[in-house]
């Protein structure tokens, strides 16, 4: 049975410049309690078992998280949701949650979102951003360098107005060991 109401997705990273999913609207979103952080290893899409790289999660903790919610539209909310898990549960490190978020209008909306599970071994919660930027420099993965996706959520949540001080620097970071290698 197909969905009649839409559907809301919460994005924090690379679903922010690359959603993989058609959507009716987009907006600015505020979720609190949550903190986008590189705390999760990536041995698909941005590293590989041998060398894991980086990517962001959803870890519980200060926040907010300012993000993206997309609208997808309730008779392709089924299909989306399907993408999404095969893109994001990959590996089981993420848990697929219902949250509450704030759109930019003021509106308050559920939305399906990918959080980090703390007892998952690619967790990785507390490395300095020195060793960060190290990792995200040289791994690659299925679906690129773990350098490019930093730049490009840098880049995007920028032009959007969220930035971010922690990928502004990394990414100033990653661009310097990246001219020394």
């Amino acid at each position: 049975m197909r969905m009649c109401t839409p559907l809301w997705i919460f994005g924090y990273g690379s679903l922010i410049w690359e959603p993989g999913f058609a959507y009716a609207s987009r907006q600015i979103a505020r979720l609190e309690g949550y903190q986008r952080s590189f705390c999760m290893r990536s041995i698909h899409h941005r590293g590989t078992v041998v060398h894991p790289g980086l990517v962001l999660a959803l870890d519980e903790g200060q926040g907010p998280c300012h993000g993206v919610a997309f609208e997808i539209p309730g008779r392709i909310a089924e299909e989306s949701l399907e993408y999404l898990r095969a893109r994001e549960l990959i590996s089981a490190a993420y848990l697929e949650r219902r949250v509450a978020v704030t759109l930019c209008d003021g509106r308050s909306v559920e939305a399906v979102t990918y959080v980090i599970d703390r007892h998952h071994d690619q967790y990785c919660a507390g490395l300095a951003l020195e060793d960060q930027a190290r990792i995200i420099a040289t791994a690659v993965g299925g679906r690129g360098t773990n350098a490019d996706y930093l730049r490009n959520t840098a880049i995007h949540l920028a032009e959007l107005g969220l930035r971010d001080p922690q990928l502004d620097w990394l990414s100033m970071r990653v661009q310097e060991l990246s001219t020394t290698v």
